[in-house]
């Protein structure tokens, strides 16, 4: 029974690849400050389009825009997500994946079929790795394990001699010296963090603020509280917490799956970028950046962009749906845009001077794709001025087959764009290209 068991689950994910509703829009319609919200489209069967996970070939990387050019800075990574640069330029790279479950039954087999198809299904590493260029070349030439068992580990953070990790279930203190490459002391439990059985977005962001404070970005447990609102608590939500003591609170909510985290230069505002809802169409809803206001409520899961009310959602809540907070400028839906960096401290061309690099993972469940790529938001004064920019694209190979995917950005100590891409096993290093044209 079991093996026909298993049989008809991955038969059932076969006949679901390639179905459900095509795009009615250009994806560029749902960017910018006021994007196209046409009207709910649910199918019978959910749209799905995965592009399988195929890997650089030899010689292979992305295509940066004119006046840039790009290298591998670090190969050879198992699944690396997200990254962080050290005051003394080295880099770290969180090499992660899901942690593993138990007892999964049909839903969950297909989820993770599906997972694996698009790049994400092995068994997490656990650790972060430390690259290092010891002789400024663009190039990492030492690799130095430099946190191991951990778990499912994502965000990370340092204030003074004190590293953060966020685990996907609590936020983790270790001591850290300048230049240190390993550390091997015992870390200790600054706060847990919401996880369990059920741990659908189980990725836990990590931010500190110039005053000390450390912000968490905490995904919710389903697409739009499927499994009951007693399973999200303190989950879809951007929590605040004192390093010191541990205590902590929710600074905004209704944000589905935010990720990545970074602060304006100029207003000092908190941005973040946020996944939106599936199962609504190819053309909805688009994923966001926006600023974060102190107590602020956006929408999960009882409306979206706004007070655009998700009927799906029961029972309804009129009251909330008042008060949700409209995010500032949406990133194209299903694009999964996970990554958020701050332009400050650059040394690309001027274009890039001001804004938020997003790194846009792409989309399962959208066709045509979407996301995929790196892109540049402009700012002024503190908020989006213009229209999005490709910075890094050529994820998507022939057939649609992913090369890499686009996860974390950050700026290094040179000013170049470092990307981590969890299906190259590579991060990449985007920088101005020099006077003799070389990439």
């Amino acid at each position: 029974m079991r093996l026909a068991y298993f049989f008809y689950t991955m038969g059932f994910a076969l006949m679901l690849v390639g179905c459900g509703d095509n795009a009615r829009l250009p994806v560029s319609a749902g960017y910018g400050p006021d994007p196209a919200l046409p009207q709910p489209d649910a199918p019978l069967i959910p749209t799905v389009n995965i592009a399988p996970a195929k890997g650089w070939p030899d010689g292979g990387k992305p295509e940066p825009a004119a006046g840039l050019g790009v290298s591998a800075f670090a190969t050879g990574l198992d699944h690396p997500r997200w990254l962080y640069v050290l005051p003394n330029g080295d880099v770290l790279v969180a090499e992660t994946n899901r942690p593993p479950k138990k007892d999964i039954g049909l839903k969950e087999r297909v989820v993770q079929w599906f997972m694996a198809r698009a790049g994400a299904g092995g068994e997490s590493a656990d650790r972060i790795t430390l690259l290092r260029d010891s002789d400024n070349d663009g190039i990492a030439d030492q690799q130095f394990v430099f946190l191991e068992d951990l778990h499912s580990p994502f965000g990370m953070a340092l204030i003074e001699d004190d590293f953060y990790v966020a685990n996907t279930d609590a936020v983790m203190r270790f001591p850290y010296e300048p230049g240190q490459s390993r550390i091997t002391s015992p870390g200790v439990k600054v706060a847990d963090l919401p996880a369990g059985p059920i741990n659908q977005h189980w990725t836990k962001s990590l931010i500190a603020s110039p005053e000390g404070k450390l912000y968490v970005g905490v995904g919710s447990n389903s697409n739009v509280a499927e499994n009951g609102m007693d399973n999200e608590v303190g989950r879809a939500a951007v929590w605040e917490v004192d390093p010191a003591t541990g205590e902590h609170r929710i600074f905004a909510n209704g944000l589905r799956n935010p990720v990545g985290m970074a602060w304006a230069p100029g207003s000092g505002e908190l941005w973040v970028a946020v996944n939106e809802r599936d199962l609504l169409g190819s053309d909805l809803v688009p994923d966001y950046m926006t600023s974060l206001k102190e107590g602020g409520f956006y929408g999960w899961p009882y409306s979206y962009f706004g007070d655009h009310r998700d009927d799906r959602v029961k029972p309804a809540r009129p009251d909330l749906v008042e008060r949700a907070i409209t995010p500032d400028y949406a990133l194209g839906p299903h694009t999964a845009s996970l990554g958020l960096a701050s332009a400050e401290g650059n040394d690309l061309p001027s274009t890039f001077s001001q804004g938020m690099f997003v790194g846009q993972h792409g989309s399962w469940n959208r066709k045509p794709h979407s996301g995929y790529k790196v892109i540049f938001v402009p700012f002024n004064d503190g908020q989006p001025s213009g229209d999005p920019t490709d910075v890094l694209t050529g994820f998507l190979g022939e057939e649609d087959k992913a090369l890499g995917r686009p996860v974390g950005v950050a700026i290094d100590q040179s000013g170049a764009l470092l990307v981590a891409d969890d299906v190259g096993n590579i991060v990449w290093r985007v920088h101005r290209k020099n006077a003799a044209g070389q990439p």
